[in-house]
């Protein structure tokens, strides 16, 4: 369903913020204000709404409370976890995939100076990385003296292609590596026990499963010691200066477990959903190159490429004058080229993602289709620019 006549096929980007979670944010922004930090009662009940729902995080994923530090997004959890690796667990050398999200790679740039070297690891045909290049790698790297930071991201942002974690962390472990898991696309989408995962750091970020934005956390491995990235106060035991955003960090709690408790009906319906994208791209424009796992990719996203043309060099800003949302990749570089179609040797084609939520309809997906076939087929193919 839709609350408009606008269709939104964006949900990488961001999503819709539950009815449920909107209730359960509304009081800590009206009646129960209080600053964590204070001594007197306002203050009390804000901490405890915090504590209680580190505790309900940790629980849904299987770990210690005090493993989970609050933040204000998946970007800052994810440069937490790099600058925490390299100025705290003597981390001189970081790998990583070229697929990763620009808040790995842009972090990696910063912090890869001076005695910090860093290294993509080789993609194999699919996209995934090779883990024999990636164990050679970590052997030459054990020469140098210093520990490695390895970074692979659990899900692909644009494609959804899945990493395999527990083989990659393995490979990590064997060689006193640490392993860094960007899970923004797949914690609230995928239940994970990160107890039983062999990684170091996991991150998250509310407004990918319908919390607010604005809010994430970073998970870190128990008997890792981090520092802050943010300096100021002792707030999130001294990891995180800055006065807690209460009402973000109870709303995210509340889409995760919602999506906890919804997610057999929600995972069903949306790859419903997503099949019937497949089968009448696959139908009706021959044209269209499928980027994205038919099967074993995440259930919410569908990356597709299509020939260079004049019309889909145009297409997503047609899509948005039907009111039709959908992106070229990832929001957070809007308008770029992208660097995952890039090194995955797509960068000639036009790309599309599609990525879908509980609150789409079949009727969303028919009227999606419809367009398409419209503007794109019987195009003439252009040169690349």
């Amino acid at each position: 369903m839709t609350t408009t006549n606008r269709i939104y096929l964006d949900n990488a980007a961001t999503t819709r913020v539950d009815p449920e979670v909107l209730e359960a944010i509304i009081p800590w922004l009206s009646d129960n204000y209080g600053n964590p930090s204070s001594q007197y009662s306002y203050g009390r009940e804000a901490r405890l709404a915090i504590e209680q729902s580190r505790k309900q995080a940790a629980a849904l994923l299987d770990v210690p409370p005090d493993s989970i530090t609050f933040t204000s997004g998946g970007t800052e959890a994810n440069n937490m976890a790099i600058a925490a690796a390299v100025q705290k667990l003597g981390c001189t050398n970081i790998l990583y995939s070229p697929l990763e999200h620009h808040s790995i790679l842009h972090a990696i740039r910063h912090y890869a100076v001076g005695i910090v070297t860093s290294s993509p690891i080789p993609l194999q045909a699919d996209g995934c990385i090779d883990p024999m290049m990636l164990e050679a790698q970590l052997i030459e790297a054990r020469k140098t003296g210093g520990r490695t930071l390895v970074c692979v991201m659990h899900a692909n942002n644009e494609t959804g292609l899945f990493a395999d974690i527990t083989r990659i962390g393995t490979i990590c472990h064997r060689y006193d590596a640490l392993y860094l898991a960007d899970c923004v696309c797949t914690i609230g989408h995928c239940p994970l026990s990160l107890k039983t995962l062999p990684i170091d750091f996991a991150t998250a970020a509310a407004h990918k499963f319908h919390g607010p934005k604005g809010v994430g956390l970073l998970y870190t491995r128990p008997g890792l010691e981090i520092g802050p990235l943010i300096h100021g106060g002792g707030q999130e035991r001294q990891r995180r200066a800055g006065t807690e955003n209460v009402a973000g960090i109870v709303g995210m709690v509340r889409a995760l477990q919602i999506s906890h408790r919804d997610h057999d009906v929600d995972v069903s319906a949306i790859r419903h959903l997503r099949h019937r994208l497949l089968r009448g791209l696959q139908d009706r424009i021959p044209s269209a190159r499928i980027n994205s796992h038919p099967a074993d990719g995440l259930y919410t996203v569908l990356n597709v490429s299509f020939p260079r043309t004049t019309a889909s060099e145009s297409l997503v800003l047609e899509m948005d004058l039907e009111n039709i949302c959908v992106s070229s990749g990832s929001a957070c570089h809007a308008g770029a080229a992208s660097h995952v179609m890039a090194a995955l040797g797509l960068g000639e084609y036009v790309t599309v993602r599609f990525s879908l939520s509980k609150y789409n309809s079949s009727e969303d997906i028919d009227r999606t289709l419809q367009l398409l076939e419209q503007k794109l087929n019987a195009q003439k193919v252009v040169r690349s620019k």
